[in-house]
């Protein structure tokens, strides 16, 4: 069956759907267990199994790791793909060198990471024909403090701008931008981008923006005016599904953090800002949306189930796939006995050897969470 092309996906009338996807360095492997399971759902209902999660999404947005994920499924790749380059991912780019310790330079050599890229995405640009479907990828630029929306919308102001110097969207390569959203502070170098013809940028990891999970990101993309795509709002209408790649609930003793020194306690303010981020936004989403997966947010807020911004009608369909590295909720919720020595070293961004536990989590969680029912047969692709 012929397929939409991105403008289709883009600009054609009826409900639309977007997919988000976190940063989270090697824990974007489990988010492929999501995906895995969610482009099985779509390829049985399609009685395709050649269709592709860019045949169904019409906007593919990732943070960091997710913006790798994000660029290769904009580009057609299945998820068996995304996992082979996982796997190689792991082995090449988070190879620490005996003389790098983290402090003083960064901790990864960037060559493996851009040796990487290049041979994922070659020199495919934004604008080109190659991406199947709309594609949005977060980054922030440090040396002005703004966080950026790198987007392939052709009716977007910096898409192909006239007149004046400034690159335009579409003639950035693949690769530097999704470098630019995974050069992640302390673990790899900024990215050098040419913004305009006099002009380099300096851009850091999209997680370091309130951005590491994009949601709200795409959801202002594809409704503000200034974007140029003004789709619809409504259950009915708007369809977005974020897929995490691991939280964790931050427990220190008072004296532990009373005895830090300054150098720890910056570190750990700037996680602890990045987490309240994401959860804000999972806040905001499950605020606005109709939300068959919605998450305890507190024990005062609980699920929001109730809750609906300005006591209107929801403005989407909201679907959010995350797992806790956390003893007891693994327990209960996925049956998985892990030990918390173990569950918090899953947390981290850079352990190659976490590669096969973390997708081993994510293809179960995803049996689990991830329903055929949750995705309204109005949204099936026709």
């Amino acid at each position: 069956m012929p397929y939409q092309t991105r403008d289709e996906h883009l600009f054609s009338d009826g409900p639309k759907r977007i997919l988000t996807l976190d940063g989270g360095g090697i824990r974007g492997a489990l988010t492929l267990g999501y995906l895995a399971r969610i482009e099985t759902i779509l390829q049985e209902r399609a009685n395709d199994p050649n269709f592709r999660l860019c045949h169904y999404f019409d906007l593919i947005a990732g943070t960091s790791t997710g913006s790798i994920i994000a660029t290769g499924l904009a580009l057609g790749f299945s998820v068996a793909q995304l996992e082979a380059l996982y796997q190689s991912l792991s082995a090449e780019v988070f190879k620490k060198p005996v003389w790098r310790f983290g402090l003083f330079s960064a901790k990864f050599p960037q060559e493996p990471l851009i040796k990487a890229l290049t041979k994922a995405f070659g020199d495919i640009t934004l604008g080109s024909d190659a991406l199947q479907t709309g594609l949005l990828i977060t980054a922030k630029r440090l040396d002005t403090g703004s966080p950026w929306f790198i987007h392939n919308n052709p009716r977007g102001k910096y898409f192909a701008p006239t007149g004046g110097s400034s690159t335009p969207n579409k003639d950035f390569l693949l690769r530097e931008i999704v470098r630019a959203s995974t050069a992640a502070p302390h673990y790899f170098e900024p990215e050098s981008l040419q913004v305009a013809q006099d002009i380099a940028g300096a851009f850091v990891d999209g997680g370091v923006s309130p951005y590491n999970n994009p949601a709200l990101a795409a959801l202002m993309v594809v409704g503000l005016q200034g974007f140029g795509l003004n789709w619809s709002f409504g259950a009915d209408n708007l369809m977005l599904v974020s897929a995490g790649t691991g939280t964790r609930n931050l427990q220190l003793e008072t004296s532990e953090v009373l005895d830090m020194s300054a150098v720890r306690l910056a570190g750990q303010s700037i996680l602890s800002i990045m987490a309240d981020c994401d959860w804000l936004t999972q806040t905001m989403m499950q605020w606005m949306s109709n939300s068959p997966t919605a998450w305890p947010i507190d024990r005062e807020s609980g699920n929001l189930e109730q809750d609906i911004l300005g006591d209107r009608q929801a403005m989407l369909h909201y679907l959010r796939y995350n797992v806790r590295f956390d003893p007891q909720w693994l327990k209960q919720e996925l049956d998985i006995i892990i030990d918390p020595v173990q569950a918090d070293s899953l947390f981290a961004m850079d352990q190659p050897e976490n590669i096969e536990i973390l997708t081993n989590l994510g293809t179960t969680a995803a049996l689990v969470q991830v329903q055929p029912k949750h995705f309204p047969a109005n949204f099936d692709v026709a």
